[in-house]
């Protein structure tokens, strides 16, 4: 199959096409989105190939309309897809906003959880993400972890989940699910992933090209 130079239902154009043969990682978002935890799977997943610079993963965004998303940062983010032409996603992220009512309480986010977790291979939450999740109900009985802070009014308002304790746990894996305590700790779920969809070399290869490595001894 020849390379698309763009899929005629996308939104907004990008600089790397969408090649049907690549794995898709999608990445919702809504308005009062955190936008670290959008910026950070992009960046992650965005990445070439460390030895070959070969596109690896199709990165797309998804809202429910076409209407550019105002983060809680204030930056405005224009979708690529809206909840009706999403294609075919390997991964689905989903962030969280500091005030999670009204997505936890808008029916179509979170049927549209439902439906892609049919065909994801893995679902990631981060942060108050797992809000969604739990409201979706596509993770009953599997591990779990949200902000810190926020674990025990999540056990409460979704108790088929098994939530973790967030002042121990950053980042947790149950089976296809995924989730982490979000803002920058997203990074961690989105290089596990990484890692587990393609090698440690290339895990390492991002964390090298995103000085990652220089992170580490920033305070000194």
């Amino acid at each position: 199959m020849e390379q698309a130079s763009i899929n005629s239902d996308t939104l907004t154009k990008h600089l790397k096409p969408f090649n049907r043969e690549l794995p898709t990682i999608g990445l919702l978002m809504y308005s009062g989105v955190l936008q670290s935890e959008v910026i950070a799977t992009s960046d992650v997943f965005s990445k070439p190939d460390g030895p070959e610079g070969k596109q690896l993963f199709n990165v797309i965004t998804i809202s429910e309309t076409a209407h550019p998303i105002t983060t809680e940062e204030g930056m405005h983010f224009v979708p690529d897809y809206t909840f009706e032409n999403c294609p075919k996603l390997d991964a689905l992220f989903i962030p969280s906003a500091y005030d999670m009512y009204a997505q936890v309480h808008n029916q179509k986010i979170v049927d549209f959880i439902k439906d892609k977790d049919k065909e994801t291979k893995y679902t990631v939450s981060n942060c108050a993400g797992a809000q969604l999740v739990g409201a979706a109900g596509i993770a009953d009985g599997h591990k779990i972890v949200t902000w810190i802070g926020g674990g025990e009014q999540l056990q409460i308002d979704y108790p088929n989940l098994k939530v973790q304790d967030d002042s121990v746990v950053t980042y947790i894996k149950d089976g296809k699910y995924l989730s982490s305590n979000g803002n920058l700790t997203s990074y961690i779920s989105a290089l596990n992933l990484l890692e587990i969809m393609t090698s440690t070399e290339q895990r390492e290869f991002v964390e090298s090209y995103l000085y990652l490595d220089r992170l580490q001894d920033w305070k000194e």
